[in-house]
């Protein structure tokens, strides 16, 4: 009878242990991320994620608390409203969301969307004024009413060209 020689299998290698320093070291670390997430958890912003709350996944709004839906739109020269938002310039919702205190503290960033809208649409009618919109939608116990009121969060004038 033959018999075959077993591979070793590492699973049965010898383990190696940490010494003292280093299992206090991985404790100390433990402890800092512990502690970090506790202070995000208490006074974290979405700014602090992942140490702090995704206030959007952690929170919940009120039965009677408004919707709020951001939106940008250009303004032609005889009132009419264009969209800019929905990817009309390249931005996804969440990422304009995400940029609106720059462009509260310096609107002249949405000249920019004005560029890029006339761009994609060269045809398209000529925009004297771009605004953030902030449509609130009411509810009563958790149904639409089908009331909104509109409050513009930031606005620039163009310069139109001849």
């Amino acid at each position: 009878m033959v018999q075959l020689s077993r591979a070793v299998d590492p699973a049965e290698a010898e383990v190696v242990r940490l010494s003292p320093a280093g299992r206090r070291a991985r404790l100390v670390a433990t402890a800092v991320v512990l502690a970090l997430l506790l202070a995000g958890t208490v006074w974290g912003t979405d700014a602090h994620f992942p140490f702090g709350p995704f206030k959007m996944y952690s929170t919940r709004a009120a039965n009677d608390a408004p919707v709020v839906s951001t939106r940008v739109v250009g303004l032609t020269g005889d009132g009419r409203e264009v969209r800019l938002s929905g990817g009309e310039v390249g931005l996804r919702r969440a990422e304009f969301e995400g940029q609106l205190p720059r462009l509260v503290e310096d609107p002249s960033l949405l000249v920019l969307l004005a560029d890029t809208y006339a761009e994609h649409h060269p045809g398209g009618p000529q925009l004297v004024e771009v605004q953030v919109v902030l449509r609130r939608f009411e509810l009563v116990d958790g149904q639409r009413t089908g009331a909104w009121a509109d409050e513009v969060l930031v606005e620039q004038e163009l310069e139109v060209g001849p």
